[in-house]
C-alpha cells in the first residue's frame, strides 16, 4: 500500500508537465487528459520496478499515446482549446525554445500544429516546447534519430512559414496589422480609420459574413464600420503570417475559421481579404509570427 501511495505521489507531481504535452499535441483538454490517464494505468501495471527515470519514462509513454490518437482515423479536436495556453513543462535547452511567447503566439501555433502530420507534431512539440532529445523522440516515432531530427525540422519551417518579404518589411507590416487589430478589438473608430488607407477596400466570403452584409467594401469610412460590426470576432483573431505575409487569423479554440490577407503600404493598409470558404483556407499558408526561437538553426 504505501508503494502504492509513493508511485501515486511521483505520478501527481508529474501530471501537470503531462497533460501540457498532451495538450500541445492533441489540441483538446479532454484528449489530453484520457491520455494521462492512460499513462498512469500503464504505470500501474508495469510498476516502477526496472524504470530508472520515471518522467522520461511517463514522457515517452505518454507521447506513444497521443500519436496513437493522432493517427486514428477519427482523430478530430472536438472540444475547444481556449485562447490561455496550457501549463507547459520544463524542458533541456534555452527556455525560449520551451516556452510559447504570449496568447497570440501561443493561438496562431495551434492552428499550425493542427496542420502538420502526427509525427512531425509529436517531434515538434518534445523538442522545441519541451526539450526532449532526440534519441528519445526517436524511441516515441519509431524512426531513427536522424529521422527524428528531420521531423522536427520539417515541422519547425511550416510552424514559421516562408515571409515573402524582407525582415524589416515584415516587422513593419507586422506593426500596422497589429495596431488594426488592437483598434477592432477596442472598438476604436478613430484608430481603425488611422490605420486605413483613405481608399481600402476589403473582400470578403459569404461565408464570413453575417446575412445582408456585402461582401465588398470600399473607403475606410465603410470599411472601419464593417469592422466593427465583426468585433466580437477579433477577440479570436491573431496576428499571424499568412501567405508570407503579416495577416491575422480568426480562430475561437485554435480552430482556423478565418484568415485575413492584408496589404500593407507605408504605414497603412491599403486591402484586405477575408477568407472563409473551406476549400479557399486549406490553401492558406499560415505561419506563427515573433517567437525567436523558430528563426535558430537546430
Amino acid at each position: 500500500m504505501a508503494g502504492d501511495e509513493t508511485l501515486a505521489r511521483r505520478f501527481e507531481a508529474e501530471r501537470g508537465r503531462l497533460r501540457a504535452i498532451a495538450h500541445r499535441m492533441l489540441g483538446s483538454p479532454d484528449a489530453a487528459d484520457d491520455a494521462v490517464q492512460e499513462a498512469w494505468l500503464r504505470l500501474v501495471r508495469t510498476g516502477e520496478d526496472g524504470i530508472d527515470n520515471l518522467p522520461a519514462w511517463l514522457t515517452t509513454v505518454v507521447s506513444r499515446i497521443c500519436l496513437d490518437m493522432l493517427r486514428a482515423p477519427s482523430a478530430r479536436r472536438e472540444e475547444p482549446y481556449g485562447q490561455q495556453p496550457p501549463e507547459r513543462g520544463g524542458g533541456a535547452g534555452d527556455p525560449e525554445g520551451t516556452a510559447l511567447l504570449g496568447d497570440s503566439v501561443g493561438l496562431a501555433l495551434l492552428v499550425v500544429l493542427d496542420r502538420l502530420g502526427p509525427a512531425e507534431r509529436v517531434a515538434f512539440v518534445l523538442h522545441d516546447l519541451f526539450g526532449v532529445p532526440f534519441d528519445r523522440i526517436a524511441t516515441v516515432v519509431g524512426r531513427s534519430r536522424p529521422a527524428a531530427k528531420k521531423l522536427a525540422s520539417r515541422a519547425r519551417h511550416k510552424v514559421r512559414g516562408t515571409p515573402a518579404v524582407s525582415g524589416a518589411e515584415l516587422d513593419r507590416h507586422r506593426r500596422v496589422v497589429e495596431a488594426f487589430l488592437a483598434a477592432s478589438r477596442g472598438g476604436d473608430m478613430g484608430a481603425l480609420l488611422d490605420v486605413l488607407a483613405p481608399d481600402v477596400v476589403r473582400r470578403a466570403d459569404p461565408a464570413a459574413l453575417p446575412p445582408g452584409m456585402a461582401p465588398e467594401l470600399r473607403g475606410a469610412p465603410a470599411v472601419a464600420k464593417g469592422t466593427m460590426a465583426l468585433r466580437e470576432r477579433s477577440q479570436n483573431a491573431v496576428v499571424a503570417l499568412v501567405d508570407g505575409h503579416a495577416g491575422i487569423v480568426v480562430a475561437p479554440g485554435g480552430r482556423l475559421m478565418a484568415a485575413l490577407r492584408v496589404t500593407v503600404e507605408g504605414e497603412r493598409i491599403r486591402s484586405y481579404e477575408v477568407i472563409a470558404d473551406p476549400d479557399r483556407l486549406s490553401r492558406v499558408e499560415v505561419g506563427v509570427l515573433g517567437p525567436p526561437w523558430l528563426s535558430r538553426t537546430r
